[in-house]
């Protein structure tokens, strides 16, 4: 079966490779370079770095209406068009080239978390199961029919970066198991209940601002959602603080929420904060300028008091 796969980040790259093993991939379609990392140097994505290793013919279009696109896709004449994490919207015109249309990996057990951010929007929610999905691309976003599931648990200490990590190689296997069936017309297909449907919008750095009057699980849940991406953060002496573990923690009864009550590096843990309802430990930190690291050690360069109030009036 001949396939065009269409895909982006690190994440996209597991599945990459186990549809390869299935099938003859005759073109990867990723997102033109961008600048990454500190020195904002112009990168391939992951998905093209890798294609190009394996002797893939890589498109980077900066519009899938392109005509030019559209005559090659026609023309390498693919079955199937395979999609996970490209990043963009699939117009109609890609989607009626392929035989047996498109299918889609989405990481979450739809029709729930919709969207392109399941993963953090799941574990912020407190979710302990989360998933992945195959299903056909249609012109509704993320609405078509089921053609496989697999549910993955979200452990108690996952972070979007490790769930994600998991997932990848859970869809990644999921899809090795549809292509058969897509490929001899045994794939079963089931609707989605739109009535069961919810959304996962995008982050935004302004999310990551902590509200300590908010529930202890509730801060700890948006820390590990946020990590690594975009992170959360207090107001400490008008700088932000970025939090990177936290966790929930017994006290803070009758404690202004944002309140230290605890700010000592001799102790585990060594920095404990008022929030709605009880208080939250946080492990591990990032002052401006700086590395993460162990809230010990930050209080060793920056002695906090007990009693001081962090936080300031989010977004």
């Amino acid at each position: 079966m001949r396939v065009v796969f269409f895909g982006t980040p690190e994440f996209a790259v597991p599945s990459l490779e186990a549809v390869m093993s299935r099938s003859e991939v005759v073109g990867v379609v990723t997102q033109p370079d961008r600048p990454r990392g500190r020195g904002l140097r112009v990168q391939p994505p992951p998905v093209a770095d890798v294609a190009a290793r394996y002797g893939l013919d890589v498109r980077q279009p900066a519009s899938l209406r392109d005509p030019a696109f559209l005559q090659w896709l026609r023309e390498v004449a693919p079955d199937l068009v395979v999609v996970v994490a490209y990043g963009r919207f699939i117009p109609k015109e890609v989607l009626e080239v392929p035989r047996l249309g498109a299918v889609n990996l989405h990481p979450s057990l739809l029709p729930r978390y919709r969207g392109p951010a399941p993963i953090p929007r799941a574990i912020a929610a407190g979710e302990t199961e989360t998933g992945v999905t195959v299903l056909e691309v249609t012109e509704e976003l993320d609405a078509g029919d089921i053609i496989l599931q697999r549910a993955v648990p979200i452990g108690p200490e996952d972070t979007s970066g490790s769930l994600a990590a998991r997932l990848a190689e859970e869809g990644a296997s999921l899809l090795a198991e549809a292509l058969p069936l897509l490929e001899t017309g045994r794939a079963v297909r089931r609707p989605q209940d739109p009535s069961q449907a919810t959304y996962a919008p995008k982050l935004t750095r302004e999310e990551g601002c902590i509200r300590w009057g908010d529930a202890a699980t509730r801060i700890a849940n948006l820390v590990r959602a946020f990590d690594p991406w975009p992170g959360t953060y207090t107001v400490r002496d008008g700088e932000r603080l970025l939090i990177w573990r936290a966790t929930p923690h017994p006290g803070g009864e009758g404690a202004r929420p944002g309140t230290v009550l605890v700010a000592d590096d001799r102790r585990e843990p060594s920095l404990v904060v008022a929030a709605g309802d009880g208080a939250v430990a946080l492990h591990e930190v990032q002052p401006p300028g700086g590395r993460r690291m162990r809230a010990a050690d930050y209080l060793r360069g920056h002695p906090l008091r007990v009693g001081e109030v962090l936080g300031a009036r989010c977004p």
